[in-house]
């Protein structure tokens, strides 16, 4: 599933789990327009959660509630374990590689976790919704909206 199929899923996902409402009225308006001032320039609503304008936002909070948030450090540090020694010598004593290498420079360490994580979304693995502070698995994605498009048809 490409990204743009994505998005869009997760917006009509979105669509479905929340109730249009009108905030000028303080009144759901779940046909689309209030029944009392008879506006359609309506809020979404996720009870419980709060209401705001547009989708993207109800989608943020549908993905925290339902997914898990890749931890960006830990796929890092497997990485680096994959990649080199578990344990680095040095002299005569042995140290955990990614504890060395993290606290050696930890400049370059972070720089270098956000270089790998960028990488796996330009190759379409990870994907982030909020400017890259929540990185959600793609697999992950195409499975809940397999779950949820299903579930609200």
């Amino acid at each position: 599933m490409c990204l743009k199929n994505i998005e869009s899923n997760l917006k009509s996902i979105a669509y479905k789990k929340s109730i249009p409402f009108c905030y000028s009225c303080y009144k759901e308006a779940p046909s689309g327009v209030c029944k009392t001032c008879h506006s359609d320039d309506l809020m979404r609503l996720i009870p419980g959660v709060g209401c705001e304008y547009g989708t993207e936002w109800v989608v943020e909070e549908l993905l925290k509630e339902d997914l898990e948030a890749v931890d960006t450090e830990e796929i890092f540090e497997q990485m680096i374990e994959e990649c080199y020694e578990e344990t680095t010598k040095v002299g005569f004593m042995e140290f955990s590689t990614v504890e060395l290498m993290k606290n050696n420079d930890p400049i370059y360490w972070s720089i270098a976790q956000s270089e790998y994580v960028d990488g796996l979304a330009q190759d379409e693995q990870l994907i982030s919704f909020d400017n890259g502070s929540n990185y959600y698995w793609i697999h992950d994605l195409e499975s809940y909206i397999e779950e949820n498009l299903e579930g609200a048809a």
